[in-house]
């Protein structure tokens, strides 16, 4: 079986954790069982990785998280790979957690000397084994620059993939756009520009494919200015070389290939397919793309994440990807009451846009226990909106909708 790969960059909250540890319980009870009776051998691999950077590894020491991830490594064939570099700018220590369990938490993986193997290689190295042969890894950036450190972790793990001959293609959406503008000349860090240039120049050296494609409805948005060179491409004279403005339907057309697609927090989920065609797998040219599992996590409003979500989601059902969008966490506050934009108000409401996305190849959930924990219920009215427990969001998570004849989820978190 291909491991479940989890990448986190962001905040790891005690609820995400919560739910998550539920869910890769009722997975190794369902799919699993004789998991809990066998001890893993030396060297084996491991059924669900999870590789952390940024500020995810906060969660490692945080008393209120640390005890839930205990609980999942405690879990058969789990492993928690952490980014070293990232661990060392932040002064976090793993060290207790590795007493515990010391074959299952992994940190010795910088780039320097004393730390021999890269953690955006190791990362790169699991994600082949997801989808063996693929030419590229994608990954789907959504946040600026300078800001937020993730834009020049991107470029890390797209350079490691160049290093181990794999081509890349970077895909930039919401505020990630402003990762390749022209002229960046910060002070304090990496410029993400240069490096996204470097990469352009390290695959051609190399022979190697690599993109950059920006949306153009987000690129438009924050002023990258663009025209038609007569062949219906937009140009942009705000935009450095490699990175190319596109529809976000170009971006949604490389989800509909099998190669792996992560970003600053996200997942590549082996599933079990409900309907396989034979034993042995699918047939060259009878896969079905790979399902994306959207899971909403922030409010409505406050930033772009939850429209860009459902914006994405839309998308990939159109190109006939099979879509599924799950509102949890604070991201069930765009179900709560009925939203009534002013009528001369651009600001869509997305519960008008929820009820106008009807489609075969999307779904829409809410996770009540999100709602129980805020003491909070929602609009019952939304009748695209089907409600969930624990159990059906395991299921939604580890196994494959029905009639699409795939072994793999994209999952991606906003």
């Amino acid at each position: 079986m291909p491991p479940h790969l989890f990448l986190f960059g962001s905040p790891v909250t005690r609820e995400r954790l919560s739910w998550m540890a539920d869910a890769l319980k009722i997975f190794f009870v369902n799919r699993m069982p004789e998991a809990f009776r066998q001890a893993p051998g030396a060297g084996a691999e491991p059924t669900v990785s999870f590789f952390l950077t940024g500020d995810a590894l906060y969660s490692l020491q945080n008393r209120e998280t640390l005890p839930l991830w205990e609980s999942i490594l405690s879990l058969p064939g789990v492993r928690v790979t952490c980014d070293r570099e990232e661990m060392d700018l932040r002064g976090i220590s793993v060290e207790s957690l590795k007493v515990k369990f010391p074959q299952q938490v992994l940190d010795q993986n910088g780039r320097r000397i004393s730390h021999p193997r890269s953690f955006w290689r190791g990362l790169v190295q699991a994600a082949g084994k997801c989808a063996p042969g693929s030419a590229a890894l994608g990954y789907l950036q959504l946040s600026s620059p300078y800001m937020h450190r993730s834009a020049g972790l991107a470029v890390s793990c797209l350079q490691a993939a160049l290093e181990e001959g794999v081509g890349a293609e970077l895909y930039t959406y919401l505020d990630g756009v402003h990762a390749g503008h022209v002229n960046q000349r910060p002070s304090e860090c990496r410029n993400v520009g240069e490096g996204i240039e470097e990469l352009d120049r390290i695959a051609r050296k190399r022979a190697l494919p690599f993109q950059a494609i920006a949306c153009e409805r987000s690129a438009a948005a924050r002023g990258y200015s663009t025209w038609d060179d007569g062949k219906g491409v937009a140009v942009s004279a705000c935009a450095i070389p490699p990175v190319k403005i596109r529809n976000l339907n170009a971006i949604v057309g490389r989800f509909a290939t099998p190669r792996v697609i992560l970003g600053e927090d996200a997942a590549d989920v082996s599933t079990a397919p409900a309907h396989r065609l034979a034993p042995g797998g699918w047939l060259a040219g009878e896969a079905d793309p790979p399902p994306v599992l959207v899971l909403v996590t922030r409010g409505p409003y406050g930033t772009g994440h939850a429209f860009g979500a459902l914006a994405l989601a839309i998308a990939c059902a159109h190109q006939e990807i099979a879509t599924r969008v799950v509102f949890l966490e604070d991201g069930i506050y765009a179900l709560l009451g009925t939203h009534a934009a002013e009528p001369d108000d651009l600001v869509f409401s997305l519960q008008e846009v929820i009820e106008a996305s009807g489609s075969r190849d999307l779904q829409f959930y809410a996770f009540q226990p999100s709602f129980l924990a805020r003491g909070m219920a929602r609009n019952e009215k939304l009748a695209p909106v089907l409600d969930i427990g624990m159990k059906e969001l395991g299921e939604i998570l580890f196994e494959t909708p029905k009639g699409v004849r795939t072994d793999r989820q994209r999952v991606l978190f906003f």
